[in-house]
């Protein structure tokens, strides 16, 4: 059985396939990737949904309102902040395959979201906290956000290697392990 194709609401990648793999392959980065890793054999774009919120922060009288994105997975990636709701020409429609599905009730995810979002407000120091306050409202729909996959190795053994196609970094273990449960979740699918 074959995955569904889809069309997806993903943020624009800075980050092309070309400069991915030489990202991946190139510079000491590639050779010490290539040495640990084994060679670089095939990459692909993945997209992971991301769920929208508009935080309010509230501290001394004042309110602040961000936007943050918490991956609709398990939620425990790293926030995305944006200033506003993305909209074009940042977002784009994308016809994939390569979408990982949300699996996060709404409601852990603002759960999630107001936890996470106090730990980076009082990682700015509390002596600054008056009447500290925090709300998180959903904001509808979806948002993917894309990352490059490399997958090195033999036939033996694969290993995933992660870059955020809009950052630009590469991402560690957090992320290769979503990437790699998707993976063997599509395989087991695949071979029924």
């Amino acid at each position: 059985m074959e995955r569904a194709t889809e069309t997806i609401r993903s943020l624009r990648p800075n980050v092309s396939r070309e400069q991915a793999m030489r990202q991946f392959t190139g510079g000491v980065h590639g050779r010490l990737a290539s040495l640990l890793k084994g060679p670089a054999r095939l990459s692909a774009e993945l997209h992971i949904p991301y769920r929208l919120f508009q935080v309010t922060v509230t501290n001394s009288g004042r309110d602040e309102n961000r936007i943050y994105a918490l991956d609709s997975v398990a939620g425990a990636l790293d926030l995305f902040e944006f200033r506003e709701i993305p909209k074009e020409p940042g977002v784009l429609a994308v016809t994939t395959r390569n979408a990982v599905p949300s699996l996060l009730a709404e409601e852990r995810a603002r759960e999630l979201i107001v936890d996470k979002v106090r730990r980076v407000v009082f990682s700015r120091g509390f002596a600054r906290l008056r009447n500290f306050r925090l709300e998180a409202e959903a904001v509808p729909g979806e948002i993917h956000v894309p990352y490059w996959i490399c997958l090195h190795g033999n036939d033996k053994t694969l290993r995933i290697e992660v870059l955020d196609a809009v950052r630009g970094r590469t991402e560690g273990a957090k992320v290769c392990r979503l990437v790699e449960d998707w993976l063997r979740s599509t395989a087991e699918i695949g071979s029924r």
